[in-house]
């Protein structure tokens, strides 16, 4: 299964790649060792590593992207994303701009539990995975000052730790299908069902199966659907019982690639999220992009609005919802907020460290 997972990032990288040939630099791939990296729980790992992907070269703006839950730089290349964002002329034209795509900590190609050490894996957080990025960028690759931070759902939470977190490294920051305040309500109530559906399959064992759990399929399923693609969209998608059941049935029949140890820490490093403490130390021009149908981040709550009153220097734009948004994952596809992203690089001014 490990070998699978691998397979298809290299498959999704090639794709990616090809797509992007035409105008825009090939991706570069890159490993970096953090000696002795302390984890919140005071565990340490001798030696980290973090891996990453690039995108145009050290000349120009440096640009941080930040993948979701359970993807990796792989799924940051595809044509709707990088495809929309990186080619000639495009708000991140790589020509212009330096791309630095980590693997977060327990994704990709950077260490993680199915690596040989299961649930003795030390457990990591967002804040651990936002410092391994930072030190990626800083003492790895030696930017000490981003033009921009741009993240999707899980990247789109580490983007605003980012900005409170160091507050001077980058003019500018981009979360997107995030908000700051502490993970809770419907988002993190599935996460748990999700993880606790796989963790009670008699076929985990407590971390140590010799093939993956047979619900998982069925928990990953469950939760992506509830949690993602849009109200308007699986009406018209599924007006009948016969095209509801023919979705769920080929949901079911898709392989499930990941590795279930790194899969449910991928998930729990959620739980004690909560950016919203200290909003007020953001300094840079913060452009959050959410989606209206978006369900693990609904407007409708109003906390986001709240949230945002104590942000200096930012604003939301929210994609109305339609047919062709996705909810939570609408913000995949980057033709829905592509001149945002071009207007806010054109106006947020250049600080220094």
């Amino acid at each position: 299964m490990k070998a699978s997972c691998v397979a298809l990032s290299a498959i999704l990288l090639s794709i990616s790649t090809s797509v992007m040939a035409a105008d825009s630099p090939a991706p570069k791939q890159g490993d970096w060792i953090v000696k002795d990296f302390k984890f919140h729980t005071g565990e340490t790992m001798p030696e980290l590593k973090l891996h990453y992907t690039t995108v145009g070269e050290p000349p120009g703006q440096p640009v941080l992207v930040l993948h979701g839950s359970g993807g990796s730089a792989a799924s940051m290349l595809s044509p709707s994303f990088a495809g929309e964002l990186f080619g000639a002329g495009q708000p991140l034209d790589a020509a212009k701009y330096y791309i630095i795509i980590p693997d977060g900590i327990g994704h990709g190609k950077s260490s993680k539990p199915s690596d040989g050490m299961k649930m003795s894996f030390p457990k990591y957080d967002y804040d651990d995975m936002v410092e391994a990025q930072y030190r990626l960028v800083t003492e790895g690759l030696g930017v000490k000052h981003l033009r921009l931070v741009i993240g999707n759902s899980m990247g789109g939470m580490h983007t605003w730790l980012w900005g409170e977190k160091y507050p001077k490294a980058m003019d500018a920051l981009i979360p997107m299908a995030s908000q700051p305040t502490e993970m809770a309500s419907r988002n993190w109530m599935m996460r748990r069902i999700m993880l606790e559906t796989i963790r009670n399959d008699p076929d985990y064992d407590g971390g140590n199966y010799t093939s993956q759990p047979r619900m998982m399929k069925y928990a990953i399923t469950a939760y992506g659907i509830a949690s993602t693609g849009g109200t308007l969209a699986y009406q018209s998608q599924a007006p009948t019982a016969a095209k509801a059941d023919k979705i769920v049935e080929d949901r079911l029949a898709t392989l499930i690639t990941a590795d279930a140890n790194d899969f449910v820490y991928q998930w729990e490093a959620s739980h004690d999220y909560n950016a919203g403490e200290k909003l007020e130390q953001i300094e840079a021009t913060l452009l959050l992009i959410n989606s209206a149908d978006d369900e693990r981040n609904p407007p409708e709550t109003g906390v986001t609005d709240a949230a945002m009153k104590r942000v200096k220097n930012g604003r939301l734009y929210l994609i109305p919802a339609s047919t062709e948004t996705r909810g939570h994952g609408t913000t995949g596809n980057a033709k829905f907020y592509r001149e945002q992203i071009r207007q806010l690089l054109q106006t947020a001014p250049q600080r220094t460290m």
